[in-house]
C-alpha cells in the first residue's frame, strides 16, 4: 500500500516506467482524475452543507450521520481518484489494458442508497407536521 501512495508523489519513478506514451492519453486520464476530484469536492460540500443548513430530521441524529456519510465518501473518492490516475498512467505507458474498477459502480450505489434515505427522511418530516 506505500508502495502504491509513494508512486503518487514521485513522478519520476512513473516516467521511469514503459513508453512515453501519446500525450493526449496522459491528458485524457487527468481530467478523469479531475472529473473524480471534483465528484469529491461535491460530497464534501454537500456534506457541509448538510451539517450546516440542513434542519434536524425526525430521527435523532439522522443529519448528523448524513453529513459525515458524504464527507467520508467524499474523501474516499479523492484517495481513489488518485490511485485510479496512477495506475492509469503506468498501465497507458506500459501498454497494458487499462485497469477495471467497481469504484463507479459502489458509488453509484452509494449515492443512491443514501437519497432514497433522504426521501424517506423528508416524507417522514412531511407526514409528521413541522
Amino acid at each position: 500500500m506505500w508502495e502504491a501512495i509513494r508512486r503518487w508523489f514521485d513522478p519520476a519513478e512513473l516516467r521511469s516506467v514503459g513508453e512515453p506514451p501519446d500525450y493526449r492519453f496522459s491528458l485524457a486520464n487527468e481530467r478523469t482524475f479531475l472529473a473524480w476530484l471534483r465528484t469529491g469536492l461535491a460530497l464534501v460540500g454537500g456534506g457541509l452543507a448538510t451539517a450546516q443548513f440542513l434542519p434536524p430530521l425526525p430521527m435523532s441524529h439522522l443529519r448528523e450521520v448524513i453529513a459525515v456519510a458524504l464527507l467520508l465518501l467524499g474523501g474516499a473518492v479523492a484517495i481513489r481518484a488518485a490511485d485510479h490516475w496512477a495506475r492509469t498512467e503506468r498501465a497507458i505507458r506500459l501498454g497494458e489494458e487499462l485497469p477495471a474498477s467497481r469504484f463507479p459502480a459502489i458509488l453509484a450505489l452509494a449515492v443512491g442508497a443514501g437519497a432514497v434515505l433522504l426521501v424517506v427522511a423528508v416524507l417522514v418530516r412531511a407526514i409528521g407536521g413541522p
